[in-house]
Formats: C-alpha cells, sequence, structure tokens
C-alpha cells in the first residue's frame, strides 16, 4: 500500500497554516514521524516499501515554514508552536495512541509533546533529538554567528553545513534553501537553544514511561549522555558510516532499528 499526499489547513496559536502530510491507513498501531530542521516529510516516505512496517497506519507532515508547508507568520514559528501543530495534526487524522519517531528538532519536538501527554506515547524513537545542551551544534549557531539580516546568517549556515566534515552534511546543506524558508530559522534555532539549555530535557527524556529508543551515528558516539541514558533502560542505536543524518547516509539501518524496536 502507497501514501495519500494531502494539505491540512490549520490555525495554531492564532497563526494560519497549511500543512502537507502523507499519510495511509492500517489496522497496526500508527507511528508519526517528526523530521529534524532542514528535512521534510519525504525522509520517512520508504516506509511503505519495508515489509515489517506493513500494516502500520503512519503520517508523516512538514512541519511549518518547511518543505511544502506554508505559514502565514514564519517569525512566529519556534518548538512551541510546532508542538500545538503536531497536537492538531494528531486531532485531523483521530490518532490517540502511538508509537512516535523524531529526529534533531522533530526528537526535540517528539519530546515536548511526549512528556505532555505520556500516556499517548506507546514508544519513542529519537534519532539524535536535543536531550542536552551539547546538541545545539546546529541550532547554537544563531547565538555564535549573529545577524539580524536572516538571509545572511542562513547563506552563511549553509555554506558552514556543507564544509563540515560529517557525513551526508554536504548533501543535506544542497537542499537546505529548498526546504526551509529562511524567515523560520531564527525562531525555531533560538527556541531550540533555550529549550535544551534550560527546561531539564534529560530529566523529561528519561521520565517517559514508554520503551525508548536513542539512534545515532557513529561519528556522534561521544556524546557524553549516551552511557547515563543506556542505564537509565534507553535501548541504543548506533548507525554505522553514520553521522547525523541516518535518513541520508545509511537508511537501511535506520529502518531496521526502528522496526526491531517495535517488534519487541
Amino acid at each position: 500500500m502507497s501514501f495519500v499526499h494531502s494539505f491540512i489547513p490549520l490555525t495554531v496559536a492564532g497563526t494560519s497554516l497549511n500543512i502537507a502530510a502523507i499519510h495511509r491507513g492500517g489496522a497496526r498501531a500508527p507511528i508519526v514521524f517528526l523530521h529534524g530542521f532542514g528535512s521534510t516529510k519525504e525522509d520517512y516516505a520508504d516506509i511503505v516499501l519495508h515489509p515489517a512496517f506493513d500494516g502500520h497506519a503512519f503520517v508523516a507532515y512538514d512541519a511549518p515554514g518547511c518543505g511544502e508547508s506554508q505559514c502565514a507568520e514564519l517569525a512566529h514559528i519556534n518548538i512551541p508552536l510546532l508542538l500545538d501543530t503536531a497536537l492538531q495534526v494528531l486531532e485531523h487524522f483521530q490518532i490517540d495512541r502511538f508509537h512516535l519517531v523524531g529526529h534533531s528538532m522533530g526528537g526535540l519536538t517528539a519530546l515536548m509533546l511526549a512528556h505532555r501527554f505520556p500516556g499517548r506515547v506507546l514508544s519513542f524513537t529519537d534519532i539524535e533529538g536535543n536531550i542536552a545542551p551539547e546538541d545545539c551544534f546546529l541550532s547554537r549557531q544563531i547565538v555564535d554567528y549573529p545577524t539580524e539580516d536572516p538571509e545572511a546568517f542562513f547563506s552563511a549556515f549553509i555554506e558552514r553545513t556543507r564544509q563540515a566534515p560529517a557525513y551526508a552534511s554536504a548533501l543535506y546543506s544542497a537542499s537546505l534553501r529548498h526546504k526551509v524558508q529562511a524567515g523560520a530559522v531564527r525562531g525555531i534555532f533560538q527556541s531550540m537553544v533555550e529549550l535544551s539549555d534550560n527546561a531539564d530535557l534529560m530529566g523529561k527524556f528519561l521520565g517517559l514511561p514508554c520503551p525508548k529508543l536513542f539512534m545515532y551515528g557513529e561519528q556522534n558516539a561521544g556524546l557524553s549522555y549516551l552511557p547515563h541514558i543506556q542505564a537509565h533502560g534507553v535501548r541504543l542505536a548506533p548507525i554505522a558510516e553514520c553521522g547525523h543524518f541516518p535518513m541520508y547516509s545509511n537508511p537501511g539501518a535506520m529502518w531496521q532499528q526502528i522496526a526491531d524496536f517495535l517488534r519487541t
């Protein structure tokens, strides 16, 4: 079974949105995917090609200001707005309980969602989502390279990303201008840094009652908290030949890890 592509008009926190989504129904528990900064819903479209997920309903959508989704006020976009958008998308598709998968920015949004409604989340696959200040290696650039010109910041950010010595970083940089509107960047990055530094994300993450998988690229195996979260019952999923983007560097391993986790 393939997926349906549709648009969902919403009003979130007084801001008009038109959310682009891909989705399908199914008898097995739905999986909700939240993409990272600079990525889109299509990161997860290949779920329909993997037999391990046959029968699972799923939904993935472009966050406001990203991909095909539209937002009337780009400056209003931040993690709280992304969280409220997720809640309205769940309501639109009448999804009550679900498996949750989030990458990077989407992983942080997913964490805030799971923390607010822990009884609704069957499992949480966190793909290098922010749970500590050290995770702001992309978003903290809004602090480290200050400028009032959103286009100038974004252009410089893209060039720094192109030259970064990490798997898939240049590939990722090539599509950034097509996948994110520059006016959305500041609010997203500032809220990611603020939450990572001050919102006890680690406590929220470890406090979730659902099974938790933390996926990371082998280039990031030096994250200081990996032994700590493993000792607290989080399943670790290192991805070989990969940095921050398993869906670009090693998608087969990413899907296998998610399938194995859901199966257990």
